[in-house]
């Protein structure tokens, strides 16, 4: 018997690894064997998750926050020219941030010199990891940082992104999670269509350009930037598939289950890979019914690292 412990991070909690260990600490003290594979979907701790499988180096950059108040972050790059560079290091949500967090100030300049740094090291292709961003700048921010620098010469980039988003939503849909009030969200909204006019070609029509609060439509107006689902990206460098089929079960987990786990997100990319595996979940928390409709074999909620060792434990004794 072995079981296969694949969560995603529990956000502002517990990292991806950080669950799979204890999780699968949990399994292991039942008797039983346990992988750990943690994930991540092109948010918080997608670099980390890519290190292996891509064969990363870190490299620790000098750049900015959302507000322009200095910072160091790492980036990844491998000996083929590949560099990862995860927005949520710099521009991130839960970037601590002495002064004012005010979502109009915020921008992108700090993940666009990372992308400057990446191409200053010799990457030939940068993928942009895109989730968890405190910024609504239409992407102009990065942009001027790429340009006061030359520009991406012949490099390309691929964007990582688990919403379908468009541009000029992207304030409506994203900016009061990002501390926007109702006023922020119109001036925001008024500013991305004004972002639009300055853009090369018009990424309206692009699924997913609202991603980051448009960062991900202004590098595709600009650079012609790949968007890719964040989710199968990472499940294919991890070669989850192999994995899943080898197991007796697997073990997800998130910080809420809800109905916007099936929009996009990576526990949905890894019931569609599973095939006849059975998935179980482990979650900080899940709304009322959704475990009904996500296709787990079954659902435990666990929001502490003690509570996720016990029910790594409980699942472990539970399977035949």
């Amino acid at each position: 018997m072995t079981i296969l412990v694949a969560p995603d991070s529990f956000k502002g909690t517990y990292d991806a690894a950080d669950v799979a260990v204890a999780i699968a600490r949990g399994i292991r003290s039942a008797g039983v064997a346990a992988i750990e594979m943690p994930v991540a979907d092109g948010g918080e701790g997608t670099l980390d998750v890519l290190v292996a499988p891509l064969g990363l180096r870190l490299v620790l950059s000098e750049s900015v926050n959302p507000w322009r108040a200095p910072l160091h972050a790492s980036w990844g790059l491998s000996e083929s020219g590949v560099a990862v560079v995860e927005l949520a290091r710099t521009c991130g949500l839960n970037i601590p941030h002495a002064g004012s967090r005010d979502p109009r100030a915020a921008d992108t300049y700090g993940v666009g010199l990372q992308i400057v740094d990446a191409l200053a090291h010799g990457a030939t292709e940068i993928i942009v990891a895109a989730g968890g961003s405190a910024t609504t700048d239409g992407g102009l921010g990065a942009v001027a940082a790429i340009e006061a620098a030359g520009g991406l010469g012949d490099a390309r980039i691929t964007v990582l992104s688990d919403v379908r988003t468009r541009y000029s939503r992207a304030a409506a849909v994203f900016g009061p999670q990002k501390g926007a009030s109702a006023e922020d969200v119109e001036f925001l909204a008024r500013r991305l269509d004004e972002a639009r006019i300055q853009l090369p070609r018009d990424p309206e029509t692009v699924d997913g350009s609202g991603a980051a609060g448009g960062l991900v439509g202004a590098l595709w107006a600009h650079y012609d930037a790949s968007i890719v689902s964040g989710a199968r990206y990472v499940l294919d460098a991890l070669d989850f598939a192999a994995a899943a089929n080898s197991a007796n079960a697997v073990v997800v987990g998130e910080g809420r289950l809800d109905a916007q786990t099936a929009e996009g997100k990576i526990i949905a990319e890894i019931l569609l890979r599973c095939g006849s595996t059975p998935v179980h979940a482990i979650v900080g928390s899940c709304a009322d019914h959704a475990e009904r409709h996500q296709g787990f074999a079954d659902v435990r909620i666990a929001s502490t690292i003690e509570d996720l060792c016990a029910a790594g434990a409980e699942l472990a004794r539970s399977l035949p």
